[in-house]
């Protein structure tokens, strides 16, 4: 049984407005700023230069690196990993002398999945769960379940295991691979990647 997380904890620089809800155990770090809306779960990491819109929900146990924004219109689940400097967008097509709050686009980052350093979400998207997108890569579409993507734009080099090894299974057609370092086994069919539930080790 895992211990219970203590209450959550924000750096006396970090501006966490009231109204804002942050799960136990959650921990809010230099600079950063959560807007009133913000709904963030428990065992969260916000870390320097962290900005959280109002319409933002955040899972348990998401690691947000330094200098990220999310912004109004994404949605996080659990485990998400938005590593240094990664964008997130909500309009697709920006104006400065032109308002379009009334224009955003919904951005989903499924259970599990992880984004690089320096990537770029555009608006619009949903990423897969335990999806792993590279760094510097730009994501203008929605990306599979265990999809490695890497490029600008961005476009799906191999799968990847929800421990984070590649799996050595073509993108197209069917087949199965075994995670080496778990021991779980992934089928390939039709070009969906999926998880075989009897073989779930994490």
């Amino acid at each position: 049984m895992n211990a219970p997380l203590e209450s959550h904890a924000v750096h006396a620089s970090a501006i966490v407005d009231e109204g804002a809800v942050l799960g136990p155990g959650t921990r809010v770090w230099h600079f950063s700023h959560v807007c009133g809306g913000a709904r963030i779960g428990a065992g969260c990491s916000l870390g320097q230069n962290v900005f959280v819109g109002n319409d933002v929900v955040i899972g348990d146990r998401v690691k947000i690196q330094n200098n990220v924004s999310v912004y109004d219109a994404v949605t996080l689940e659990d485990e998400v990993f938005c590593g240094p400097s990664m964008v997130f967008t909500n309009v697709y097509n920006p104006r400065s002398g032109i308002v379009r709050k009334d224009q955003y686009r919904r951005t989903l980052v499924r259970h599990g999945a992880s984004i690089g350093a320096n990537a770029t979400i555009v608006c619009g998207v949903t990423v897969g769960a335990y999806a792993f997108i590279g760094a510097g890569a730009v994501v203008k579409q929605d990306v599979p379940d265990f999809a490695l993507m890497a490029g600008v734009p961005a476009r799906q080099v191999g799968w990847i295991s929800r421990f984070g090894e590649r799996l050595p299974l073509r993108l197209s057609g069917n087949g199965e691979a075994t995670c080496p370092h778990t021991g779980e086994v992934y089928q390939l069919v039709n070009g969906v990647c999926s998880l075989l539930p009897s073989h779930s080790q994490l």
